[in-house]
C-alpha cells in the first residue's frame, strides 16, 4: 500500500511511470503487515482494489465521522478456510459453557481493573479482588456492575464524580481506544473462523459484534491505563488531536503478559480468541486472557 500526501493541485500526475507521480510519496507498506486501518478524515479516498487487498489479508478497517469518532467497521467475510465447521461448533455450544466462559471473562476483567487501581495512591483493591474471586457462572450476581461502579469512582483521583456518561475528552479517549480494541478482537474472531455477531453473553439484534464485545472486556483496562497516564501527566489534550489518536492506536503493539509470556496486545488478542475457539471445539475449558498486574 502506497501512502501519499495530498497533491499540490487538483490534477496530480496520473501516470505511475512519470517520476513526478511519486514526488509526494511518504512510504510503502506491505499489505500483509497491516492489521488495522483507521480512516479518520472525510477527504480520504480509498480504491476498491485497496479495500479488497486489505480484506484479503484480514485487515480491520475503521471509518470515522466528522467528529473523528469511530463509526464503522469493515471485516472480511472469509477469514478461515474451515469457518463453516467452526460456525456450527459455535452455534451449538451449551448454555452452561457460555455461562462458564462469561464467568472467566468477568473474573479476568475485574482482576485487571484491580491491578490498575493498585497503581492509584490510596485506592483500596481488596474488595475488587474479592469480587473477582466471587464471580459465579454467568455472573448471576452482576459483580461486573458492582466492580465498575467502584472502579470508575476511584480511578480518577482528581475527578471522583467522573461518569462514563460525561461528554468530555476523557470519555472521548476511552471510547476511541475501546473502538480500536473492539476492531482488533473482531478481526481475530473472523480470522479464527467464528461469527462475531453471536456472543456468549452480549445479545442485541442491532449489534453485529456481540462476541467481540464479550471478549474485549478484560482488555479495556489497557485503554484505561493509557488514559489515566494522560490525565495524570497534566498534558490532557483539549480535543482528540492527532498525537492522542496515535498514542491510542499504538496500544495494538504494546506488550502485555499472557500465559506467562510477553506479547504485543494484538497477538495476545489472537491468542485469547484462539483459546475461545478451542473451548467451542471442546479441546479446552479455559480462556487465555492477559494479566495487567503481571
Amino acid at each position: 500500500m502506497v501512502i501519499k500526501k495530498p497533491p499540490a493541485d487538483d490534477f496530480p500526475p496520473s501516470d505511475p511511470d512519470n517520476p513526478e507521480y511519486y514526488t509526494d510519496t511518504i512510504k510503502t507498506i506491505p499489505v500483509e503487515d497491516i492489521g488495522l486501518v483507521i480512516l479518520d478524515n472525510q477527504q480520504i479516498i480509498v480504491t476498491s482494489a485497496l479495500l479488497t487487498a486489505l480484506l484479503d489479508n484480514n485487515c480491520a478497517i475503521i471509518t470515522c465521522d466528522q467528529r473523528h469518532l469511530p463509526t464503522g467497521l469493515l471485516l472480511t467475510l472469509y477469514g478461515n478456510s474451515i469457518q463453516a465447521e467452526r460456525h456450527l461448533q459455535q452455534i451449538e455450544i451449551s448454555l452452561p459453557l457460555k455461562k462458564q466462559l462469561w464467568q472467566q471473562t468477568i473474573q479476568a476483567k475485574i482482576k485487571n481493573q484491580a491491578a490498575l487501581l493498585s497503581t492509584i495512591p490510596g485506592a483500596e483493591t481488596g474488595n475488587m479482588r474479592a469480587w473477582a474471586q466471587s464471580v459465579k457462572s454467568g455472573d448471576s450476581d452482576n459483580l461486573e456492575g458492582r466492580a465498575a461502579a467502584y472502579y470508575w469512582k476511584t480511578l480518577f483521583v482528581d475527578n471522583p464524580k467522573f461518569t462514563r456518561d460525561d461528554d468530555d475528552i476523557v470519555n472521548a479517549m476511552l471510547n476511541y481506544g475501546y473502538a480500536i480494541i473492539r476492531a482488533l478482537v473482531a478481526r481475530a474472531i473472523v480470522g479464527v473462523g467464528l461469527i462475531p455477531t453471536i456472543g456468549i453473553h452480549h445479545h442485541n439484534r442491532y449489534d453485529a459484534y456481540c462476541l467481540a464485545d464479550d471478549i474485549m472486556e478484560p482488555y479495556r483496562p489497557y485503554v484505561d491505563r493509557l488514559v489515566v497516564e494522560k490525565v495524570n501527566s497534566g498534558c490532557l489534550p483539549v480535543t482528540m488531536d492527532t498525537a492522542t489518536k496515535k498514542d491510542l492506536l499504538e496500544l495494538a503493539t504494546k506488550e502485555v503478559v499472557i500465559d506467562g509470556y510477553r506479547r504485543p496486545l494484538m497477538l495476545a488478542i489472537s491468542q485469547t480468541v484462539n483459546s475461545l475457539y478451542k473451548c467451542f471445539a471442546g479441546e479446552i475449558r479455559k480462556l487465555s486472557f492477559p494479566s495487567l498486574g503481571a
